[in-house]
C-alpha cells in the first residue's frame, strides 16, 4: 500500500483521516530546524492510538474550541489539528474564541509580547524545550500549560508542564544508552521513504533521532538535539546544557551556537535577547559552567528568526554571527 502523501492533499487533516480510517500509511515531510526535510512514513494508526491520551492530557474534547496558528506543514501542528478534528473540537482563527492554542515556544514568547489574552486556555507547547521561566510566565497571564518532548519519526515521547518536568507519554518506554533517548513505543515510524537521518532502531523496537537526555526518578531531560553540540579543541559542548544555565541566570531566552575557530575547531558563543543580563550571564557561566562550556562571545538579538515551523532558525543565528553581521553585547 502507498502512503498517502500528506504534503499534495487539498484537505491535509481530511486526509489524514481517511487513511485513520482505512489502516493506511502516511508520509510526512519534516520541518524542524533541519535544512534538509525528510519524509517520515508511519501507519495512520501511529497517530491515531494516541489521540485518547493527548484528549486526557491536554483536556480536549467536543466542546473544546483549538487554535493552531502554525502551518500544517510542520507535523505538530498538522497532528494538533487532525486530532481536534477527530474528537469534534472545531478549529478557530483567533486565540480569543479558543480554549486550547498549540504553539512553539517562540510563538507562545510572542503572544505574550503582544499582549494576547491567553486567560483560562490550555497551551500545548512543543517544537522546542519550553523553559519553566516561560512557562510561568504563561500561567501568570491566566494559561494552563501542557509540553512535549517529541519528533516527527518518533512522535510522543514525554509530557509535563514545562522542560523540567517531562515524564514518559502514556504507553512510551524511554532509555537512556550512551547519554541518548531511546523509546519504545505503538507511536512510533517506520523510518523514511528515502535516504538517510537520524532515525535509528534497534533489535528490541525502540528507537532514537539522537537526542541526548537524562532520566532520573521518572523525569526525562532533554539535555541536546542530537546535532546540538559544540566541538571546541576536543571537547564536546551540549548546547541545551548551556542554554539552561544562561536563561536560569538572566531569565530571558538565550541561544548557543558554535562559531568556526582556525586552531579549536569552533568556540561556544551566546545570542542574549537581552542585553543588560550580560553581567548575569558572564557570572553564571565563570561558576556554574566547565571551562570548556563558557562561551567566548556574546551577542544580542532581541528577536531570534524563526522557521516557517515556528522554531527557532539555529543555523540562521549561527550564519549571522559567523558573518559578523551580530551586534556584540559586550567586550569578549
Amino acid at each position: 500500500m502507498l502512503p498517502t502523501d500528506v504534503a499534495t492533499a487539498a484537505d491535509p487533516v481530511a486526509a489524514v483521516l481517511q487513511a485513520c480510517e482505512r489502516g493506511g500509511l502516511l508520509a510526512l515531510r519534516t520541518s524542524g530546524t533541519t535544512d534538509r526535510p525528510r519524509v517520515v512514513v508511519r501507519t495512520a494508526a501511529s497517530w491515531a492510538d494516541s489521540f485518547p491520551h493527548v484528549s486526557a492530557l491536554a483536556g480536549i474534547d467536543r466542546s473544546s474550541r483549538v487554535w493552531v496558528p502554525g502551518p500544517l506543514g510542520a507535523t505538530m501542528n498538522l497532528f494538533a489539528a487532525v486530532h481536534a478534528r477527530s474528537v469534534g473540537a472545531p478549529l478557530v482563527e483567533q486565540p480569543g474564541d479558543a480554549t486550547h492554542a498549540h504553539l512553539t515556544p517562540a510563538a507562545l514568547t510572542a503572544a505574550l509580547r503582544d499582549g494576547t489574552d491567553l486567560r483560562d486556555r490550555t497551551l500545548v507547547v512543543a517544537g522546542d524545550r519550553l523553559t519553566r521561566d516561560l512557562a510561568a510566565r504563561a500561567r501568570a497571564a491566566g494559561a494552563t500549560t501542557a509540553h512535549y518532548y517529541g519528533a516527527a519519526e518518533l512522535s510522543f515521547v514525554a509530557w509535563g508542564t514545562d522542560e523540567q518536568d517531562l515524564r514518559p507519554f502514556p504507553d512510551v518506554t524511554v532509555d537512556i544508552r550512551d547519554g541518548r533517548i531511546w523509546a519504545r513505543s505503538p507511536f512510533l515510524s517506520q523510518g523514511y521513504t528515502e535516504g538517510e537521518g537520524p532515525f535509528t532502531t534497534a533489535p528490541d523496537g525502540s528507537a532514537t533521532v539522537g537526542d541526548r537526555g537524562r532520566l532520573a526518578d521518572g523525569v526525562l531531560t532533554v539535555t541536546g538535539r542530537g546535532s546540538d553540540a559544540v566541538v571546541t579543541g576536543g571537547a564536546t559542548v551540549l548546547v541545551g546544557e548551556v542554554e539552561a544555565a544562561l536563561r536560569r541566570a538572566t531569565g530571558s531566552d538565550v541561544l548557543v551556537v558554535g562559531l568556526p575557530h582556525p586552531r579549536l575547531g569552533a568556540v561556544v558563543a551566546a545570542v542574549l535577547t537581552d542585553p543588560a543580563t550580560l553581567p548575569r550571564a558572564r557570572e553564571a557561566a565563570r561558576t556554574a559552567l566547565d571551562p570548556a562550556q563558557r562561551p567566548r562571545r556574546w551577542f544580542a538579538l532581541p528577536q531570534l528568526p524563526l522557521t516557517a515551523a515556528g522554531k527557532v532558525d539555529r543555523a540562521a543565528v549561527a550564519e549571522l554571527a559567523a558573518d559578523g553581521r551580530l551586534a556584540p553585547a559586550g567586550a569578549a
